[in-house]
């Protein structure tokens, strides 16, 4: 184990609405194996020394037996339900996660995660604090009021498309969300929605936030036309081997 101690918490809740089934998204079969499997594995992989799986509930007897066991990822060192939204979930990742130096923080159902984007990942966080893997947008994005009506082009190579993993010194990522818990009725009237962990360092510390380069691969898997795509990856990657 290395002399700092680099914690992946990886949520695993959600469900399989857009993707038109009954099953949780993160535990349907590719190539025999569940979506969840493919970001567990890369972090099993990498240098990162634990992980915490954040499941939804009632189905942690299931991720360990089926999942952490089956596949010996034995990295998994805590399997805890997560809650009502996506930051609550993360929030009791990191309550599970204790003493570190370091959080990762991903999706699940982002199972292209690259080695090379974890170890600059790695390198960027000990320098800057908080950093999140992002790619340059590549599409013109155009702003609009209410009606629809265009009012912005804002400048394209200024514009990123924001991943994860999310990575953040623990004592900073911990303090941001434990005063974004704290606070979560005044912000939620105020009509603030936290959508990523980078928001909460934003918003809840004067930390600044770094975008590091991420891959075109690690796209989240969020409609069935995503699962076919890496249905197909993963067929093409196992002909290879």
């Amino acid at each position: 184990m290395s002399a700092e101690k680099h914690v992946a918490i990886v949520l695993a809740g959600g469900s399989g609405r857009r993707m038109g089934m009954d099953i949780p998204k993160q535990y349907l079969a590719v190539g025999g194996k569940p979506l969840i499997y493919f970001a567990l594995k890369a972090f099993q992989d990498s240098a990162m020394d634990e992980i915490v799986l954040v499941c939804g509930r009632g189905e942690t007897d299931f991720c360990r037996t089926r999942i952490v066991e089956q596949y010996e990822l034995t990295k998994v060192k805590q399997i805890v339900e997560g809650g009502a939204e996506r930051y609550h979930s993360v929030w009791e990742g990191l309550k599970a996660a204790g003493e570190c130096d370091y959080i990762y923080v991903h999706d699940g159902a982002r199972p292209f995660l690259e080695q090379e984007t974890i170890c600059r990942l790695m390198a960027s966080v000990k320098q800057e604090k908080a950093c999140v893997a992002a790619v340059p947008v590549k599409d013109t994005i155009k702003v609009t009021d209410a009606d629809g009506v265009v009012v912005d082009t804002p400048p394209r190579d200024r514009l990123w498309t924001v991943q994860t993993p999310q990575c953040f010194a623990h004592q900073l990522i911990y303090s941001s969300y434990q005063k974004m818990i704290d606070t979560e009725r005044e912000w939620m009237a105020a009509g603030l929605r936290i959508t990523d962990d980078a928001m909460a360092v934003e918003y809840f510390s004067d930390a600044v936030v770094r975008v590091v380069m991420g891959s075109y691969r690690n796209r989240k898997i969020t409609t069935p036309d995503d699962l076919l795509l890496l249905q197909q990856m993963e067929k093409e990657t196992s002909e290879l081997r």
